[in-house]
């Protein structure tokens, strides 16, 4: 007899998440008989994405298994896949901590769960727990792929790689990049062909054509007129104009990867490019109040069904197990410069083949230099966040908060380091003892 394969889902209280990628998966011949592998440390929500995805299961005529599990090893234990969907510390009172005490320096975010000081922290709290996701998993299901959607991508791509797990870093951006540009310009989206790479949420749409000709001039027009009027993607237009691509991830996210957009000394930009000052913890506000109305509609509904979505999860897991070729914007480690003037040490977001051998990014070469100096003003503070979180060393957290591009431009050297300790002391215990 042989064992069923397993697909083990990581933080699978996220309901509609795992409504999406899970539901997703049972419209796949190719992943019926497959266990579905629950694990969240909120009993309560684990029990009720388990309810309402065996409501799917009845309704989608699906084979698959779903069980839940309390004891996470046992979960991962035999696992062909896992998907990571954690999110450490939550809203209250990570988030909150994450916003409010940079505020006493006047360090304003939007969302902070990618880098400024907010990604720093949320990695320094969220990369224990995933070494010990790799420690059972080397142990229990040490082939396992590893779907990693947790951010900060990058970083926590780049620590399971190190700890030996075969990882991908998956996220929205890329597969809607370019619809949601022509989108917002009102051109056409028949016939187009894209290329994107760069690091994860800032990436670059490098070509756009349609046809074979360049959609660029005709984009670039576009978008200067749309300028004049208060509009969503104020913020990637501005980068476009003066560093002449297109970023895939949205303006309330790169308003803060950059120095150029959140100061102090330049309020009126706030309300000239429309940038949504604490724009998270309003959607994590949202979102929990949506939920009490949504709970019903989603967990006790009977009738509930389910239409394939794009996430790229159940597309892989199909391509691998059909050995039928897909390709993906996936987060992989720059081995060999597959982008040739970006650190090897980096993780990067460019073109996978994926396949029954796994996941094969393909050869990006040389980025515009302008593009690889802004993901490198990134990147280095991602790799000196993960150098902090395996020395547990304060100094080498000061280093990356120092190096980041929006903190610094904002803070003293001084104040940055203040900061720094503001935050380790008020996340306590959700933090490992820095020395």
């Amino acid at each position: 007899m042989t064992l069923m394969s397993k697909i083990t889902f990581l933080g699978a209280g996220s309901t509609v998440f795992a409504k999406n990628v899970l539901g997703d998966c049972m419209t796949v011949e190719a992943i019926q008989d497959f266990e579905f592998a629950l694990y969240d440390i909120d009993h309560e929500r684990l029990n009720e994405s388990e309810m309402m995805l065996n409501h799917l299961k009845k309704n989608l005529n699906s084979n698959v298994t779903i069980k839940s599990y309390t004891d996470r090893k046992e979960a991962l234990r035999g696992a062909k896949y896992v998907i990571n969907a954690i999110q450490v510390g939550g809203y209250d009172p990570c988030t909150i901590t994450d916003f409010e005490i940079p505020k006493k320096y006047g360090l304003r975010q939007t969302i902070a769960d990618t880098l400024g000081i907010g990604g720093i922290f949320r990695n320094l709290r969220t990369i224990p727990v995933m070494r010990e996701f790799a420690k059972d998993m080397r142990e229990v299901c040490p082939d396992a792929w590893f779907l990693n959607y947790t951010n900060p991508m990058a970083v926590l791509t780049s620590v399971m790689l190190q700890e030996g797990i075969k990882t991908v870093g998956l996220c929205h951006s890329v597969q809607v990049c370019a619809d949601h540009l022509l989108d917002s310009l009102g051109m056409s989206k028949d016939n187009v062909q894209w290329h994107i790479a760069g690091i994860n949420h800032m990436a670059w749409l490098l070509e756009i054509t349609r046809n074979g000709e360049d959609l660029y001039p005709e984009i670039k027009r576009r978008a200067k007129e749309k300028q004049k009027q208060k509009h969503l993607d104020m913020v990637r237009f501005e980068l476009m104009d003066k560093f002449g691509y297109y970023v895939t991830e949205s303006s309330e996210h790169n308003a803060e990867y950059h120095p150029y957009f959140i100061k102090k000394n330049y309020p009126e930009l706030i309300d000239k490019l429309n940038i949504p000052l604490d724009e998270y913890p309003r959607r994590c506000v949202a979102q929990i109040e949506g939920w009490k109305e949504m709970r019903d509609s989603i967990v006790n509904n009977k009738d509930l069904t389910h239409t394939r979505t794009n996430e790229y999860g159940s597309y892989i897991i199909e391509a691998m197990e059909t050995d039928q070729p897909i390709k993906i914007g996936g987060n992989v480690l720059n081995t060999g410069g597959i982008i040739s003037n970006l650190p090897e040490k980096a993780v990067v977001e460019v073109p996978c083949l994926v396949d029954a051998s796994g996941v094969q990014p393909t050869y990006v070469g040389e980025l515009p230099e302008q593009l690889a100096a802004l993901n490198r003003t990134n990147i280095n503070t991602q790799l000196l966040t993960i150098e902090a979180a395996y020395t547990e060393k304060k100094e080498k957290i000061y280093q990356a908060a120092l190096l980041d591009p929006h903190t610094a431009a904002e803070l003293s050297m001084d104040d940055i380091i203040s900061l720094c300790d503001d935050l380790i002391e008020a996340h306590g215990d959700w933090l490992p003892k820095f020395s």
